[in-house]
């Protein structure tokens, strides 16, 4: 089990504080798991009370003595209830606050009524933006993690190569991927932090991998069950089929975004020259990304070569259905700045930033192809942390 380390900690919310002396605000209280166990190290039940200046607070409700053993923060305190709160950081020596940060995209609003009211003459404002920003730059601690999320990665694509067989279900070989993926060290949960972010890994083959669902991906299929209706299903793989593989492997709480094609026998011209027109739309944003780029800027140049390319009405979904985006910053959670999409064009690319990128076309009655891997920029230029081979499989 790895614990993040005291001084890791310490920067952290050091660089929070900097973003909240810009911002004016006196305090952040955290609650969600995501941004406790950034900042604290774990994701016991509690608040995390960052101060604008000294160290923060973390009240823990359950479990207040795993919490002390996870937890490299100076200050963690037991507590039942949020109305000790206030109580508590000033009996710590902090001033009360006038202006006050939450996350306001994730915090639901009986949540928020009961803060306003510990605080009845402070200010709320949304912190998210702030703790976005500080998350989305990667340490050289979390590169590291990314890095055994990434072999992780690779193991997953090399059982497909040794699994993948005719008649079996996009169910059976999702059930295989993950069983060697959960031996490895996968958490088995993937978190996302929009609204009814539920995401699983896509192992999707045929005509299903084109059928569109509800969530925010170029990708959907069918599932098992409308009760959650996207992913594999009981849809058998057959000879010529292309198999998508879009598998996100996690290790000591980071993920990294992968996705490999895969067929039995053989491919069509159409998917063949698709994938390697997947391919050209990486490149074009590999040697984008080394000039720092906007994240607009990026996708407005790979969807306009997609459409020169002639894929205007398949490139991100079916037509009607395409997403606005070609790529998202991963962590923590799936869907992390930066947003590599349209409109983004305030934003720049910069050293630290790690992003999947995952070029991909859907044609309906056919399916889909494309690819997906997870890159890190550094001082010197982008990187891939995602390893696996990018040829084609066919088996």
């Amino acid at each position: 089990m790895r614990l993040t380390p005291k001084n890791e900690l310490e920067y952290r919310f050091r660089k929070l504080q900097t973003e909240m002396a810009g911002a004016g605000l006196d305090a952040v209280i955290m609650l969600q798991n995501a941004d406790l166990f950034y900042f604290t190290g774990t994701i016991q039940t509690g608040n995390l009370y960052v101060p604008a200046c000294g160290d923060p607070v973390y009240l823990v409700r359950r479990d207040f003595l795993r919490a002390r053993m996870e937890s490299g923060l100076a200050q963690v305190v037991p507590f039942t209830s949020p109305r000790e709160l206030p109580g508590v950081v000033a009996g710590l020596g902090h001033p009360t606050p006038a202006r006050i940060g939450l996350e306001l995209d994730v915090l639901p609003v009986n949540l928020y009524q009961k803060y306003r009211d510990l605080y009845p003459r402070a200010e709320f404002f949304d912190a998210t933006p702030l703790i976005r920003r500080v998350r989305m730059v990667k340490s050289h601690y979390e590169i590291h993690i990314l890095q055994d999320a990434a072999l992780l990665a690779d193991k997953v694509h090399r059982r497909a190569c040794e699994v993948i067989r005719e008649g079996m279900s996009e169910l059976e070989l999702a059930a295989e991927l993950e069983q060697l993926a959960r031996r490895e060290g996968h958490q088995g949960y993937l978190r996302m932090r929009a609204f009814n972010g539920e995401l699983g890994n896509q192992i999707l083959c045929g005509a299903d991998a084109a059928a569109p669902a509800f969530c925010n991906t170029p990708l959907g299929g069918m599932g098992i069950t409308p009760a959650f209706g996207q992913g594999a299903s009981y849809n058998r793989i057959g000879r010529g089929d292309p198999i998508v593989v879009d598998f996100a492997s996690c290790f000591d709480g980071y993920l990294v975004d992968q996705a490999r094609m895969f067929a039995l026998g053989s491919l069509s011209d159409r998917m063949r020259r698709g994938y390697d027109d997947m391919l050209r739309i990486e490149e074009l944003m590999v040697q984008m990304a080394e000039q720092l780029p906007t994240w607009g800027g990026i996708y407005d140049a790979c969807r306009a070569l997609a459409c020169e390319l002639g894929y205007a009405d398949s490139f991100m979904g079916n037509a009607g259905c395409q997403v606005p985006f070609i790529g998202h910053g991963v962590g923590i959670e799936i869907d992390e700045f930066p947003f590599l999409a349209r409109g983004f064009h305030e934003e720049r690319l910069a050293p630290g930033m790690v992003f999947a990128f995952e070029p991909k076309l859907v044609f309906p009655g056919e399916g889909a192809v494309g690819i997906e891997d997870t890159f890190y920029l550094t001082e010197t230029g982008i990187k891939r942390l995602t390893f696996s081979s990018q040829e084609l499989v066919i088996l």
